[in-house]
């Protein structure tokens, strides 16, 4: 798809995963179009063709198979309409605005209220269109409401559900064998008192039921509602006809189930009030992050600080951050020096070091020191907005184990309803022959148990919780299905510089053959062009010897070999030894030298300028501290860990040894690092490339999965599959620990998922359980999945 674009819908009104199912199949039918609906988030991920459709189209699709799309409506107070043409403009460009469901303008009380799509379009961006167009619009906060219910209004529901459930449940302790010495109230037998109390849980408090039910059904499907309307009304309509016989006929003993019916749909209210609940803490990691950040911010204007809400900080604001504050946006540090408290992004405690030119991201905490920083990321640009968009999309993908669970529960329900008719007939005719009450409670009993809410809800929340779990530890999966694979490495590949490395060399040495007192200044002045580490170690170092620098003439560099410049009409090679042969320049005289740089871990680069040598200035990236635990860590795991980088053969063989690394790829160029990873695939190894250099990007895309380091470059970050914030490669072992913890809480989930409906079925048919038993069971497996799942919450990695 050429105009390929990406919606995210909120739906309203999934039970089961029969809906989820359905709504997935139904949208997946329309040409060009792929839809993944999560009935955890209650959510679909749309990819379709902005040319062949509308937003609009895609509502009305998801409208016409019986599901709502959550909209959100606000009511805004405008200024600066004059007349009919002002509101009549304003409707048509907001309306055609993607997201915007409906406007509607008063001209008269100078208000305009919008239903828009919270996932597609922001409110800020429909105020600022509004701005753009010539209007002034500020929110009316008393009108602004919400079209989901709320969790107030299910409590008030179930309530009510109960209290009338409660007579009803009360006169089942007849049925039992022990009722004789209980008392029982004459009117609570009485049909017509059960009635009164049924009718309203049925038709009233269960009408959301029926009305799933015939959408269901008018779609040529089937989902839980269908179950719960079938089960239910067959016991409440029996007794109905039960208790009509007893008109003038006052002998006649009735047989009734007004007690199934409002219990069972009580009870299946209480699951899903326990199930709305659960599934809110699985959410609480994107919760926790969105706390994170700050309210206001101090803006430095004209030397007077200027308190101002989050939202008004624009790029390049100077802001002031005083001790124990939390910095607002990303930025860098323009004067100040401090620790900075980045644990609840990167997930590490110990506070980081920061000084001037330095930078910082928002929503940490500043230590003892004043910081003025100057803004560079604000909004959804911030590292903590990514962060939760992040999050939130890996939490509404799915992971192909979901694929089975989808495949059964499609054509789960349909079955059931076979298995409770045959059920059903198998009774009546001869098991108990003509016994109705009993064969219908046996159906009912069958049709009751086998939701098929645990079997949708078993893969989705472990996701969910899961990758909020990660969140939490600086660990970001970007979707489920890396969340699952992660699991299956059994082969690693570390890049070197800024990864085994902290990638801030420093100078250590220069053999200066010749005694120019130029060569640190020229080479300086060539290096300040390029971006690599250790080109910028050298102008570090000499910007500290305070030498000026000057403009070159030309530049090129050289990937993997080094550059070459045209500076003071001198032609100026720094670079490898490879680069030297490709010009022609011995450098035999300093190789041993060069050699006791690389094995002491060093890396030399070679100096010559107009064709002859003139020396070696040697730089040495120190080693993180947590890369030899982490890469122990791997080894314990049974993965195998190699190393490449593009330094020589000696520096790389010294860094691997000092981390305990034994497989190196040394003098690998740039674009052959992704060569490296397909060779190790072709062997049937499951690998994870972990970088953090644009160089790296390709080979991140060509691995099972792609691990950039957090510190990195913003096009590795974007590559990779999933994120290790803040660069510590603990993280590594930590990441593929908890996919093998959360895969084990989605085979948990499955299994008893399974197992449930395998054993309850024929239980049920065998008429071993009272329906209303079996509504308790049916109930209890969905509230138990999300429970199951919650326990990552507390697991260690």
């Amino acid at each position: 798809m050429n105009n390929a674009k990406q919606l995210t819908l909120g739906i309203e009104g999934m039970t089961c995963a029969a809906c989820a199912t359905r709504i997935e199949k139904s949208l997946n039918r329309m040409d060009g179009l792929n839809a993944n609906v999560n009935l955890a988030l209650e959510k679909a991920t749309i990819v379709y063709d902005n040319g062949q459709y509308q937003t609009s189209d895609l509502i009305e699709k998801i409208h016409s198979i019986g599901y709502e799309v959550a909209v959100e409506k606000i009511t805004l107070n405008i200024e600066g309409m004059t007349c009919a043409a002002c509101s009549a403009r304003i409707e048509k460009v907001i309306g055609k605005m993607d997201g915007v469901v409906q406007i509607n303008v008063n001209l008269a009380m100078n208000i305009a209220t919008i239903s828009y799509l919270p996932e597609v379009r922001s409110l800020q961006s429909i105020i600022d269109k509004i701005s753009h167009i010539g209007y002034a619009a500020a929110i009316k906060e008393e009108n602004a409401v919400k079209e989901k219910d709320t969790t107030k209004n299910k409590q008030i529901q179930l309530m009510i559900s109960i209290l009338l459930s409660l007579p009803l449940l009360y006169s089942m302790v007849s049925h039992l064998p022990f009722s004789s010495n209980i008392w029982m109230p004459h009117l609570l037998m009485n049909p017509w008192f059960q009635l009164l109390f049924a009718t309203p849980v049925q038709f009233i408090i269960g009408w959301h039921f029926y009305v799933g039910a015939f959408k269901a059904i008018r779609n040529y499907s089937a989902n839980m509602d269908v179950l719960v309307v079938l089960g239910t009304s067959a016991a409440y309509f029996y007794s109905l006809a039960e208790s009509i016989k007893t008109i003038n006929n006052s002998s006649y003993m009735p047989h009734l189930y007004f007690e199934t019916s409002a219990v069972l749909i009580t009870l299946v209210l209480l699951g899903k009030y326990f199930e709305h609940i659960a599934k809110g803490k699985t959410t609480e990691a994107i919760s926790k992050l969105m706390e994170l950040q700050a309210k206001e911010a101090i803006v430095l204007e004209n030397g007077n600080e200027v308190y101002v809400p989050l939202e008004a900080v624009k790029v390049g604001d100077l802001l002031l951050v005083k001790p124990g504050e939390k910095i607002p946006v990303d930025g860098v540090i323009v004067s100040g020096v401090s620790t900075v408290d980045e644990s609840m992004i990167t997930g590490e405690s110990l506070p980081v070091d920061k000084k001037t030119d330095d930078k910082v991201v928002g929503a940490t905490v500043n230590g003892n020191g004043i910081l003025t920083i100057r803004a560079e990321k604000v909004g959804k640009d911030t590292a903590l907005a990514n962060i939760v968009k992040i999050v939130e999309e890996a939490q509404g993908s799915k992971a192909p184990i979901q694929r089975l669970a989808d495949r059964i529960s499609n054509i789960f329900v349909p079955i059931v309803i076979g298995i409770a008719i045959l059920t059903f007939i198998i009774w009546f005719f001869v098991v108990d022959p003509q016994n109705l009450p009993k064969s219908i409670e046996v159906a009912i009993a069958v049709l009751v148990i086998a939701c098929p809410c645990a079997l949708g809800l078993a893969t989705p929340t472990s996701i969910m919780v899961g990758s909020g779990k990660g969140a939490e530890n600086g660990i970001l999966y970007k979707g489920g299905e890396f969340l699952e694979t992660t699991q299956k490495i059994n082969t690693i590949i570390l890049d070197k510089t800024g990864t085994v490395t902290k990638g801030k060399p420093e100078v250590t040495d220069i053999i200066n053959l010749n005694h120019r007192d130029d060569l640190l200044k020229l080479v300086a002045s060539v290096e300040k062009m390029s971006e690599h580490p250790l080109a910028q170690a050298i102008v570090q170092y000499a910007l500290q010897q305070e030498l000026q620098l000057t403009d070159l003439t030309e530049f090129i560099a050289i990937p993997g070999h080094g550059v070459e410049a045209l500076i003071e009409n001198k032609k100026v090679y720094i670079g490898t030894r490879r680069l030297m042969n490709e010009k022609n320049i011995d450098f035999s005289p300093i190789e041993e030298q060069l050699i006791v740089f690389e094995s002491a871990g060093k890396t030399g680069m070679l100096v010559a300028i107009d064709d002859k040598l003139e020396g070696i200035i040697a730089v040495a990236d120190t080693i993180k501290e947590s890369s030899r635990n982490a890469i122990k860590a791997l080894k314990d795991l049974k993965i195998q860990v190699f190393m490449v980088t593009g330094d020589n053969k000696h520096t790389a063989k010294a860094i691997a040894d000092q981390v305990g690394i034994e497989n190196v790829f040394a003098e690998v160029l740039p674009e052959k690092k992704a060569d490296i990873v397909a060779e190790l695939q072709k062997q049937g190894k499951i690998v994870a490339m972990v970088g953090d250099g644009i160089n790296d990007a390709p080979a991140l895309a060509k691995a099972d999965i792609g691990m950039a380091i957090g510190t990195g470059a913003d096009v590795a970050i974007e590559t990779a599959d999933v994120t290790l914030v803040g660069g510590d490669l603990s993280h590594i072992p930590k990441a593929i620990s908890l996919s093998k913890k959360t895969m084990n809480n989605i085979r948990q989930n499955l299994f008893w998922a399974l197992f449930y409906n395998s054993l309850g079925i024929p239980i049920a048919a065998l008429g071993l359980l009272q329906p209303w038993i079996a509504g308790a069971a049916m109930a209890f497996s969905s509230v138990s999945v999300v429970i199951n799942a919650l326990r990552l919450k507390r697991i260690k990695i």
